[in-house]
């Protein structure tokens, strides 16, 4: 089976886009990869986080990834902090990396904006440590949303000059793995705005650890427009949280705005907001349930990753190690003091 490698921020419970834009697909992928998954909490930093926060929104975050079906006893689930290997590799990569490839990463001017002096280094570096999360296992198959694919293709150029410097064949190329066209999930309260956790109005977003009834009061009260819905997809042009709303009932049901629109269209939206309520439900009452159930065990986290550090460095160590032979590192490990 390819080996998958994927991270994602201990931003703490999860949005309904978080869900849809990439952990259900995280866990269908566990059916033919071998899979190693994985919160990102060293790529946190390169932001300030209030210390407390950060460990408890790891925590959450493991915890949502269980609930969503992620299987910690077929795969790897694990913290990057407990890993070392992330950050020694992490170094050599930061060394190979031209800072040409790195002024040309469009997501670190979005983040720095016009600040750009005043953000810390970890923001313009932290691409080459994501190559090295990746590379570390000799993962060669990555799944990828479109903000993420200049950093790919910045990780196989990393693999490659350092391969080309050290005369060797040693890391992969990486694909990316595509799953179809991601659900984007807007904002409830504005349409032409992504849901986010940082959105200041709670209800703007569904978090997975929602109850049945703020569900219902947040899609109720959710931004629409006065006409019915249209019976055909090309009648949403122009109109944000409509597309929005259908686009979220489409991606619950693997369908697309066609299919549901040929169902739904000549509705109004109160109508239909209850449908897509029932919906919701449905689907993350589970989830919510299963999130509650392990944050109440704080410790059966804790030791979930744990155990999936230690399977993580029994895989990547060994390679990491082979890195640092090939960059010439010498390596004293079981001399003892005071002898050469």
């Amino acid at each position: 089976m390819q080996r998958i490698f994927s991270g994602i921020q201990p931003s703490g419970i999860p949005t309904l886009g978080n869900y849809l834009g990439a952990m259900r697909n995280w866990a269908a992928l566990q059916h033919d990869h071998e899979c190693i998954y994985c919160v990102v909490d060293l790529h946190a930093i390169t932001q300030w986080q209030e210390p407390a926060d950060l460990a408890r929104q790891t925590r959450e975050m493991a915890a949502s990834l269980l609930a969503c079906g992620i299987d910690p006893r077929a795969h790897i689930l694990f913290n990057q902090s407990a890993v070392p290997a992330h950050a020694r590799l992490g170094w050599i990569f930061y060394c190979v990396t031209r800072l040409g490839w790195l002024n040309r990463m469009t997501q670190f001017k979005d983040k720095a904006g016009k600040d750009r002096e005043n953000v810390s280094a970890g923001l313009y570096i932290y691409p080459s440590l994501m190559a090295a999360d990746i590379l570390a296992y000799h993962a060669t198959r990555v799944p990828v949303g479109e903000d993420q694919r200049q950093h790919l293709e910045l990780a196989n150029d990393i693999a490659q000059k350092f391969n080309h410097d050290y005369g060797v064949e040693f890391f992969p190329h990486i694909e990316p793995l595509i799953m179809g066209p991601a659900a984007r999930v807007m904002s409830l309260r504005d349409g032409t705005r992504k849901m986010s956790k940082s959105d200041a109005s709670d209800q703007s977003r569904i978090n997975l650890n929602d109850d049945a009834d703020m569900i219902a009061a947040k899609i109720r009260r959710a931004k629409t427009d006065a006409e019915p819905l249209p019976g055909e997809a090309e009648g949403l042009e122009g109109r944000p949280e409509a597309r929005n709303l259908v686009g979220i009932f489409a991606a619950l049901t693997d369908t697309d705005h066609a299919s549901v629109l040929r169902e739904h269209g000549g509705r109004g939206f109160g109508a239909f907001k209850e449908s897509l309520t029932a919906l919701l439900v449905e689907k993350l009452a589970p989830i919510a349930s299963e999130t509650t159930r392990w944050l109440n065990d704080p410790g059966a986290i804790e030791a979930v990753l744990r155990d999936g550090a230690a399977r993580a460095a029994a895989l990547c160590d060994p390679i990491v190690a082979e890195a640092e032979r090939l960059v010439g590192f010498l390596s004293v490990q079981g001399v003892k003091a005071g002898r050469a």
